[in-house]
């Protein structure tokens, strides 16, 4: 179930390089593009980038071995 006046916007990081997606309820009336700027001067990109890394992190010596007969 999602929640009913969420919004999705799509925020950059300083850089240009790194895209994040922020979910937010909105009171009407207020300047959009204001609230994005702030979200995306207080967005962690450092942990952002970490979390990326982490989730397609290259695992290496964990391949199957083989049974011997």
């Amino acid at each position: 179930m999602s929640i009913p006046n969420t919004r999705r916007f799509k925020i950059t990081s300083p850089d240009g390089t790194q895209t994040a997606t922020v979910v937010a309820v909105l009171p009407k009336g207020i300047d959009v593009d204001a609230y994005l700027a702030d979200v995306r001067s207080r967005y962690d990109w450092k942990a952002h980038s970490e979390m990326i890394a982490r989730q397609f992190k290259v695992r290496v010596g964990q391949q199957k071995q083989k049974k011997a007969k």
